[in-house]
C-alpha cells in the first residue's frame, strides 16, 4: 500500500521541517535511508544502557549533588537531538535517492515503537523515582509510560482503519522538552526537579499533567474524529466494527495484564526491579504493535491473541498467586531476556523476509543480483 501521513503540527511544520531541510542537504547520496534510522536507534539504545548504568533503580537524581556525571545529560541532549533528526529525514532521504520501500516504512515505525519506550524510560532518570522527599513514584512512571505507548498505538490504530499516518503533535514536542530538560539539568544539575516550580507543583507533576492532558482531550479524540470523517467518506478500510477493533484487543489484554502484575504481586515487582519491569513493558509493546503495522501495511487481519500474551498469562498468574515466591525477580529477569531475543529474531527475520521479496538491501542502496 502507498504511504501517506499528515503532520500539521505547527512546531514541526514552521520550524523543524525547515531545519531538517538543510541538514539532509549535507547527507551523501549513497547512504541508505534505513542506515539513518538504525543509526539513531542506536545512538538511543547507547544513551539508555550509558544512563543505566550510572542509576540502575532510578535513585541517583534524588540524591543531591547527583550521582550521574554532567557530561551524561549533555551527551543525552545529544544523542536525542541526533535520533530526533535521524527519524525525520530518513523519509526524505528516501525519497531523494528513490529508494522509499515497504521495508523502509516498517523499519522506521517498527523501530519507533521501540524507541518510544527507551526515550521514556531514559527521561526518568533525570527526575529519580520517589525518596518521600522528591521524585516520581514507580507506579507513576509506569502510567507515564503507558499513556505515551497508548498514544503510539492510537495513531497506528487509525492508519490500519483511515490508510492515513496523522503525525501526533505530541511527537515533536515531545523530543524538543527531552533535549530541553536534558540541557537543563547538565546546566544546573538535578536539584531543579526537586524544588516546587509553580503553585508547589514540581516540573515532573506539570508535564506529567500535560501529558495526560494531550493524550485525553487532543491526541485520542483526533483519533476518533479522523476514524469518523474517514467512516462518513466511506474510505475505511474495515467494513465491520469487528475488524476496526481487532488490533487493540492484543494492545489492551497486554496492558491488562501488565497492570494486574503490578498491582497484585507479592514481592511488589515494580517497586524491587523498575528498570526491568519497564523495559519488558517497552518490548512487549513493540511486538505487538509491530505486527498490527504489519497487518496495516499488508492488508492482512491481525490474529485476535498474539502470542506473547499466553506466556505472560503463565508469569503473572505464578507471580500473583505466589507460586513464584522469591523467585519472582529471577522469574521477571529471565522473561525479560527472553522477550527481548524473541522480539530482535522476530525483527530480523522479517526485515530479511521482505528485503528478499522486495529484492533490496536492508542497509545499502544496491539492487540484490537475482539467480
Amino acid at each position: 500500500s502507498q504511504y501517506s501521513a499528515v503532520d500539521t503540527n505547527p512546531l514541526s511544520v514552521y520550524i523543524m521541517q525547515p531545519v531538517w531541510n538543510k541538514i539532509i542537504k549535507i547527507v551523501p547520496l549513497w547512504i541508505a535511508p534505513n542506515l539513518l534510522t538504525f543509526s539513531g536507534f542506536v545512538m538511543i539504545l547507547f544513551n539508555y544502557f550509558l544512563i543505566s548504568f550510572y542509576d540502575w533503580d532510578y535513585t541517583a537524581s534524588g540524591s543531591s549533588p547527583g550521582l550521574v556525571p554532567t557530561w551524561v545529560w549533555l551527551f543525552s541532549a545529544f544523542t536525542t537531538f541526533c535520533a530526533y533528526a535521524l527519524d525525520s529525514i530518513d523519509g526524505k532521504h528516501a525519497r531523494r535517492t528513490q529508494s522509499s520501500s515497504p521495508l523502509g516504512e516498517l523499519f522506521d515505525h517498527g523501530l519507533d515503537s521501540w524507541a518510544t519506550s527507551i526515550f521514556v524510560l531514559s527521561f526518568f532518570s533525570v527526575c529519580s523515582r520517589d525518596n518521600g522527599k522528591t521524585g516520581v513514584s514507580v507506579y507513576t512512571m509506569y502510567i507515564y509510560l503507558s499513556i505515551v505507548l497508548f498514544n503510539f498505538m492510537c495513531s497506528h490504530w487509525e492508519k490500519y482503519n483511515t490508510g492515513v499516518l496523522f503525525l501526533p503533535w505530541g511527537y515533536d514536542i515531545s523530543q524538543v522538552v527531552l533535549i530541553a530538560a536534558y540541557l537543563l539539568t547538565s546546566a544546573v544539575g538535578v536539584e531543579v526537579w526537586q524544588k516546587p516550580l509553580l503553585l508547589g507543583y514540581y516540573i515532573t507533576d506539570i508535564l506529567v499533567i500535560l501529558l495526560i492532558g494531550f493524550s485525553l482531550f487532543l491526541s485520542f479524540p483526533q483519533t476518533l474524529y479522523n476514524i469518523h470523517r474517514a467512516h462518513l467518506k466511506k474510505t475505511l478500510k474495515n467494513d465491520s466494527l469487528y475488524e476496526g477493533l481487532l488490533p487493540l484487543v492484543s494492545p489492551l489484554l497486554l496492558f491488562v495484564l501488565l497492570t494486574v502484575w503490578v498491582v497484585l504481586s507479592p514481592s511488589n515487582i515494580l517497586a524491587k526491579q523498575p528498570r526491568l519491569f519497564l523495559w519488558m513493558v517497552g518490548v512487549a509493546f513493540s511486538n505487538v504493535i509491530c505486527k498490527v503495522i504489519i497487518c496495516q501495511m499488508s492488508g492482512t487481519q491481525p490474529e485476535l491473541f498474539h502470542w506473547f500474551l499466553f506466556p505472560l498469562a503463565l508469569v503473572v498468574y505464578g507471580a500473583i498467586s505466589g507460586l513464584l515466591g522469591w523467585m519472582e525477580e529471577a522469574v521477571l529477569a529471565v522473561f525479560t531476556a527472553l522477550v527481548t531475543a524473541a522480539h530482535v529474531h522476530y525483527g530480523v527475520c522479517v526485515g530479511r523476509q521482505l528485503s528478499e521479496h522486495l529484492n533490496i538491501y536492508i542497509f545499502s542502496l544496491k539492487k540484490c543480483v537475482q539467480e
